[in-house]
């Protein structure tokens, strides 16, 4: 692992979301991206290395739209940056944790990811990336 890459945080409104977070970080979203695969849209902010992803559900079946409605707003995940994602992939299935999708699937911001199911990781839902840029 490299570095956190980003915190996904799952909002019920981008564009209201995107207007609170560029209050509280001093500045805008430089990126929003629809991944239909995942059924989101989501947006990017800049904080000195790292990233905050927003992530509203597209639709009442996305992953995201259930989430909030189960949860609430807030911290949906935190992502690690990868130099290889097969490599990683490996070598945490040999570790003992469960992933989630058994390939990488192309993600939002240039990005192949994988993620790891929270009941191997204390509760945390963990996102593994890797740049395709």
């Amino acid at each position: 692992m490299r570095k956190i890459e980003h915190l996904g945080i799952a909002v019920k409104d981008l564009k209201q979301s995107n207007e609170l977070f560029a209050k509280l970080l001093g500045n805008k979203a430089y990126k929003e991206e629809m991944v239909d695969s995942e059924g989101v849209k989501t947006s990017f902010f800049q904080v000195g290395d790292t990233k905050v992803e927003l992530l509203e559900g597209t639709g009442p079946d996305s992953p995201i739209s259930k989430f909030v409605e189960k949860r609430a707003e807030g911290i949906h995940h935190i992502a690690f940056e990868v130099e290889d994602i097969q490599k990683e992939m490996e070598r945490l299935k040999k570790e003992g944790f469960e992933l989630l999708n058994e390939q990488p699937k192309t993600g939002a911001d240039h990005k192949l990811v994988v993620f790891l199911h929270p009941r191997s990781t204390n509760g945390v839902l963990v996102e593994i990336c890797q740049s395709t840029q």
